[in-house]
């Protein structure tokens, strides 16, 4: 069965496949011409002959049909796991007459899903077919496909044709970012070990020597920074934009993907990472995402593609930061030990209970056991162990 499936998909690409259709007739033909030999009447042969001769333009027209056509891709912006993918795509009719009848068919990429496809009824001459597909995505990552079929059986059904055309495409899709409201991992980060640091994060509540003006609330904003006189009097809640008080303090958010991980832990992990990042940002942090691969990113697009990109167990080309703080993100408990001074973690054990013979005994920094029974939002805004 697949030798015939081979063959029929190798016809279908190169020449054309007879449709069930096509067979039929075929065979139809056969025995009238086969009556004919035998009974040696003219009006079979006739018959036999009308026959194949129809065959042969139901053979010929489909190739032809297909000619003269050009296709376009129109870029896809990114969406987050979760969102549908906008697939654009443009099928122009170069020909002057109209093309009709055809099946267009979208190659994706293996792990995105199945093929897409739609029918078309007609495309006028020099006109263009605009087809807009919405494919609902689950799982980050960077897809890459680049071919789009076109088939067609016009205008008798009896042959399949199908041609492929180049359309590059690159679809990414972000991983999810959680709606943090605190996170103790980022907000604690390096106040014991810095003194002038905490004095500053401790001013910024007491005094208004730092801000650099007022607006108001928006959904997400930090609590901390709500100016409470200022929103007593007005009845509204104010905010205050703060100049940059984290100078010196540098938070790095490095996620450990060279080493082996489970899959579904991995993907909490990126979660985790993503998340981090845009509390920290929201927060006026000075954040920076840093992989193996990578090495140090900063910026909200570069990061996202950096996490829907990275997988487990890719080459360290690039070593950490050894000489400042990190929120190290590993399943590998032995590397909590080698953590620079003030670093915090999160890590996912690497064996499916959950338990503190996993952490290191002399372990020099806090962090967060993750338990894969709970919700990740709610672990990642608890208080450090």
């Amino acid at each position: 069965m697949n030798m015939i499936n081979r063959i029929n998909d190798w016809l279908e690409t190169h020449w054309v496949t007879p449709a069930y259709g096509g067979c039929l007739l075929a065979g139809i033909a056969l025995c009238f011409f086969g009556a004919a030999s035998n009974t040696m009447a003219g009006w079979l042969y006739v018959i036999s002959g009308l026959i194949f001769g129809l065959l042969v333009v139901a053979a010929v027209l489909p190739a032809r049909s297909l000619k003269l056509i050009q296709v376009r891709r129109r870029p896809m912006a990114p969406v987050s796991a979760g969102d549908d993918l906008c697939i654009e795509l443009e099928i122009e009719n170069l020909a002057p007459k109209t093309k009709s009848l055809l099946q267009i068919r979208d190659v994706l990429q293996s792990t995105l899903g199945l093929p897409r496809q739609t029918p078309v009824e007609a495309i006028a001459p020099q006109s263009v077919y605009r087809w807009v597909d919405y494919y609902p995505t689950q799982k980050r990552g960077v897809y890459r496909w680049h071919e789009v079929q076109i088939r067609t059986a016009t205008p008798l059904g009896l042959f399949w044709c199908r041609r492929s055309w180049e359309a590059p495409a690159r679809a990414i899709v972000y991983p999810l970012v959680l709606p943090l409201t605190h996170c103790p991992l980022v907000d604690e980060m390096g106040r014991e070990d810095s003194a002038q640091f905490y004095s500053d994060r401790r001013s910024q509540s007491t005094t208004e020597d730092i801000t650099r003006g007022l607006r108001p609330y928006r959904v997400g904003d930090p609590i901390r920074l709500i100016h409470w006189r200022t929103s007593a009097r007005y009845g509204t809640l104010q905010v205050r934009e703060l100049e940059v008080f984290t100078g010196s303090q540098e938070i790095i958010i490095c996620l450990d993907s060279s080493t082996v991980w489970r899959p579904d832990d991995f993907e909490q992990a990126v979660i985790a990472a993503a998340s981090m990042y845009f509390y920290a940002m929201r927060s006026q942090f000075n954040v920076k995402l840093w992989t193996p691969k990578t090495g140090l990113l900063h910026g909200n697009q570069v990061v996202l593609e950096a996490l829907a990109e990275t997988t487990a167990g890719e080459e360290a080309e690039i070593e950490a930061p050894s000489n400042l703080p990190l929120i190290w993100l590993t399943q590998n408990s032995p590397s909590l030990d080698t953590l620079p001074i003030g670093s915090r973690w999160i890590l996912w054990p690497p064996v499916a209970s959950v338990s503190d013979s996993v952490i290191p005994a002399q372990r020099n920094h806090l962090g967060v056991l993750i338990d894969p029974t709970k919700s990740l939002q709610s672990q990642l805004q608890q208080s450090l162990r």
